[in-house]
């Protein structure tokens, strides 16, 4: 019969940014396990909060099923000496099967007969397996950094105090971390510190929030959490400014959150609004609060973990710890705008980018070379997009973001105006940054995409160098974040520039680099990697699936946004009715093509079609062969394609008719010369023939 489980590991205070993820390692753990163990069961909720981590299995199988078993054993041959009687083979074998020789089934075979054992292995109950299924899981966990406590040999993310396992009303025998499982659990550590048993897996997480004074559903908590801070902020007259990773660490923080209103003085509303924020959210986690106009105001949202007697107490004491930490942005932000950016660059020689690579003003050389090479590739102003990548780095100088390492760019850009510098460098100092995140803006100017491109693709070029690749989840430099941030400005802006280029440019200001060429194709393979995954995971503006970029790619077209406008004319062309036959012909002529060996004569010779279909075929692609190459010049791939399409009839009716193989090698070649003509046409855009289906 169906039952519910319960596996509850209570703990010290979970690493709150670290809590999500490992409820979800658990759970899938926990299923992959039950999975190999041939145990049915239904949904599997996850439940997570600062002191624990807990599961529930719906509709478990009690119990595994039987398996029908049958092993072989010796041919009989060898099984049964001269007299019939068993050998030792046939003794070994049977006492392995734990039966009598005469219990063994005989089987036969073209390579005559064997000894056999058939026999029902009995599925086990779920109660005796469950423990060694949830240890695997736990093992498993991504923890960075494991603890030891007390005299314990194991280990863990945090210390461990209770474990409940209960298969519907009956605890599970099991020990972990030297505790012994049970129904004994624990509610808030303020609210209802004592224990209290669960009768049941039922109960949970119902009985944990009405006895225990805990949410224990990570989901509904942070919803609770969300919806308190909004009432909250509507009550004064605010709008929550909402961020979904404070939002998670907040609800990885409370198990019963209770939402408390505070101010602060008005004059930190001088600030950057940026400064502000950062201030509230990372170093507090508050949530700051806008009014009806936009702009923040001295008010801002706090959740604490319990409904306290005092609620004056409690906010008047968020509101005295948040006011050293503004008064500190207040001091930097005055300080820092009393040394001009410019002047903080000779200090940039002393900061070091990467070893092999040199200080970071090293690094600001190369990007504006490369930045006023780009700019000028785009139309946009050199000289300016020069002088901002100079001072791109400087405000990493700064007390400001000394403090809040978030905000660099942002700072450079508030820095850079109050010093004078030209509107359009200083937001550059900003855009450089862009796209931080996936799915995060581009860069808005044009001089901002060219530092930006150019500090990704020095980046790229210098951390490629030294042998410093991704590998596996390892990416320190974020370069996959740099490449796909190329590959976005480049498409997504229009940008038409070819990338290998723009790989050498960068490649050529690296030093010491003893293949440049070899460097410069492993950085471009490297990034029509990063391309495969914004069109085939789903990373950009518009999917494609795996086929169609590999008919793309088969061209291997520089530039990105050539590659992008290939891959929306075959998508479209993929719409069309006559797509299939089409891509189907153009594979049989790839293979025709290939398997002939000999090159086909360089053009037709009309003279020598002796069937109306070739002449059919030959006159509609002669009749069409200026519009589509004109519209193939113009990059028009889509309209090139969707002409093309028209040749489905003749194609069908040459492939039905003609041998194109033929014994006359005049007329084969003739034939293939064709087919060579028309499959140009095709692979100008795309090679059609990798398409599936």
């Amino acid at each position: 019969m169906a039952k519910e489980f319960l596996v509850e590991i209570g703990t010290e205070e979970l690493p709150p940014r670290a809590l999500p993820r490992l409820s979800e390692a658990f759970a899938a753990g926990l299923r992959e396990g039950l999975s190999e163990a041939r145990l049915e069961h239904g949904e599997i909720l996850r439940y997570a909060t600062p002191r624990r981590l807990a599961l529930k299995v719906l509709d478990l199988a009690g119990r595994q099923p039987d398996v029908e078993n049958e092993l072989r054993g010796p041919p009989v041959k060898v099984a049964f000496d001269a007299d019939g009687q068993p050998t030792r083979a046939a003794l070994a074998f049977a006492e392995k099967c734990g039966v009598a020789v005469s219990d063994l089934d005989r089987l036969a075979t073209p390579k005559g007969d064997w000894l056999v054992f058939r026999g029902t292995e009995a599925g086990r109950p779920a109660s005796e397996l469950l423990p060694d299924l949830v240890a695997r899981s736990l093992a498993a966990l991504p923890i960075p950094k494991r603890m030891r406590w007390a005299d314990r040999e194991d280990d863990f993310v945090r210390p461990v105090h209770w474990v409940v396992m209960l298969l519907d009303d009956q605890v599970v025998p099991a020990r972990f971390f030297g505790i012994d499982a049970g129904r004994e659990t624990r509610g808030h550590r303020f609210l209802a510190p004592g224990p209290f048993s669960l009768e049941s897996a039922g109960e949970y997480p119902a009985r944990i929030e009405t006895d225990g004074c805990v949410i224990a559903d990570f989901s509904a908590r942070r919803k609770a959490v969300e919806q308190a801070v909004l009432k909250t902020a509507e009550a004064h007259q605010g709008t929550a400014v909402f961020d979904a990773e404070l939002l998670d660490e907040v609800t990885s923080l409370v198990e019963w959150p209770v939402p408390v209103a505070a101010s602060f003085e008005a004059r930190f509303l001088d600030l950057p609004p940026e400064v502000l924020i950062a201030t509230l959210q990372s170093h507090q986690r508050y949530f700051p609060l806008r009014g009806a106009d936009g702009a923040l105001i001295a008010d801002f949202v706090a959740v604490a973990n319990l409904e306290s007697a005092d609620p004056r107490a409690v906010r008047e004491g968020n509101e005295r710890v948040v006011r050293p930490r503004l008064a500190d942005a207040a001091f930097f932000w005055d300080q820092d705008r009393r040394i001009p950016l410019a002047e903080r660059r000779a200090g940039l020689r002393d900061v070091v980018f990467q070893e092999k690579l040199g200080s970071v003003y090293d690094k600001t050389e190369r990007v504006a070379a490369l930045a006023e090479h780009i700019a000028g590739a785009i139309g946009a102003d050199s000289a300016l997009a020069r002088r901002a990548a100079e001072l791109g780095k400087c405000d990493l100088l700064t007390e400001m973001v000394g403090e809040f390492p978030e905000l660099q760019g942002v700072m450079g850009r508030y820095y850079a105006a109050h010093d004078g510098e030209d509107p359009v460098v200083s937001a550059a100092l900003d855009d450089q940054y862009r796209p931080r995140y996936a799915g995060d803006g581009l860069p808005e100017s044009p001089v901002g995409v060219a530092v930006s491109m150019a500090d990704k693709l020095d980046t790229l070029a210098g951390i490629f160098s030294i042998g410093q690749r991704p590998t596996g989840t390892r990416d320190p430099f974020g370069l996959r974040r740099a490449a796909l941030g190329i590959l976005r400005m480049l498409i997504e802006g229009r940008h038409d520039l070819g990338l290998p280029g723009l790989i050498r440019e960068a490649v050529g200001r690296i030093p010491g680099v003893a293949d440049p060429d070899g460097l410069a194709a492993d950085i471009f393979d490297y990034m029509m990697d990063r391309l495969r995954a914004y069109y085939v995971d789903g990373g950009g503006e518009v999917s494609a699936p795996a086929d169609v970029f590999e008919a793309v790619f088969a061209n291997r077209p520089e530039s990105p946004l050539d590659f992008h406008d290939r891959i929306l004319a075959v998508k479209a062309f993929q719409r069309l009715e006559a797509a299939g036959t089409l891509a189907s012909a153009n594979k049989r002529v790839s293979n025709i093509l290939r398997k002939a060996g000999s090159e086909p004569g360089s053009e037709p010779a009309e003279g020598l079609f002796e069937l109306p279909e070739e002449t059919a075929l030959y006159e509609r692609l002669r009749d069409m062969e200026p519009e589509v190459t004109r519209l193939l010049d113009d990059r028009r791939y889509e309209e090139a394609l969707v002409r093309l399409a028209d040749l489905r009839e003749p194609v069908d009716a040459f492939f039905d008719t003609v041998m194109v193989m033929d014994e006359d090698p005049d007329k084969r070649r003739n034939r293939l010369a064709l087919l060579a003509r028309m499959r140009k046409l095709f692979l100008h855009t795309a090679d059609l023939s990798r398409l599936v289906g």
